[in-house]
């Protein structure tokens, strides 16, 4: 029986790669975002910072797939600067998006994954969640709590069959983080620093995350819940010595 799974953010990047990634796997996928794909996805528009909206997105996708065995939590959008430099509307806004968006799609979602056999839920968080990155204090505020939020709802769960996980990626290489290499004084040099940055050397792919997310929410993984994941180039874990 194919499992029926909903991605939001899934109309680019990590999103679109995962929805591949499951669809690949045999399941029927239903894609929700503010741009959403076509096929042979099934697309939903949807702003996950509106509750009815959210609500309304996952009862027809739901109704479409018929039923709902996978959600993969994916929706997010970045934050540039330090603690000074983001306004309180800015910091608001984001926390809409990549936590409170988290909590409105997985809530109007549990319903129909209480009537799986097969019931998984993968947030997608980051290694700022980890690791103290320069310039990203609002983003990594964010991460944490998805994170966190994980793990709590892994617990809360637990018991209804429900697995719950994360995975962290590195800097990938995504759409956005395109724009923030456009938006650089040298474009090169930016991109250069960002590959130094992880221990191998080069950006994550947004194909190789969707790997990793397809694992966790596949039943190969049944025994896995309250799992960070990351997927970094090392970023976490290794300390390397300074190449000469």
């Amino acid at each position: 029986m194919s499992l029926k799974a909903i991605v939001t953010g899934g109309g680019s990047g990590i999103g679109l790669a995962t929805a591949h990634a499951l669809a690949g796997k045999g399941m029927t996928v239903a894609c929700l975002d503010v741009n959403p794909p076509g096929e042979p996805f099934i697309g939903i528009k949807v702003d996950v910072v509106d509750d009815a909206q959210v609500r309304a997105a996952v009862t027809e996708a739901a109704e479409r797939l018929g039923g709902i065995d996978v959600l993969v939590n994916n929706a997010g959008i970045g934050a540039q600067g330090t603690i000074e430099d983001n306004p309180d509307d800015e910091w608001r806004k984001v926390f809409e998006v990549n936590v409170f968006g988290m909590v409105r799609v997985a809530r109007a979602a549990l319903p129909y994954l209480r009537r799986s056999e097969h019931a998984a839920i993968v947030n997608t968080c980051s290694i700022a969640a980890t690791a103290g990155l320069p310039q990203r204090a609002l983003y990594s505020a964010t991460k944490g709590a998805v994170m966190s939020l994980t793990l709590a709802m892994a617990a809360d769960h637990v018991r209804e069959g429900i697995r719950v996980n994360c995975v962290n990626p590195g800097t990938a290489d995504t759409p956005w983080v395109a724009r923030l290499l456009d938006a650089a004084g040298d474009p090169e040099a930016e991109r250069a620093a960002l590959n130094a940055r992880q221990p191998m050397g080069r950006l994550v792919s947004a194909e190789e995350v969707a790997a990793a997310i397809a694992y966790l929410a596949g039943p190969e993984s049944s025994a896995t819940t309250g799992t960070v994941l990351a997927v970094d180039g090392g970023m976490h874990g290794l300390r390397l010595r300074p190449t000469r």
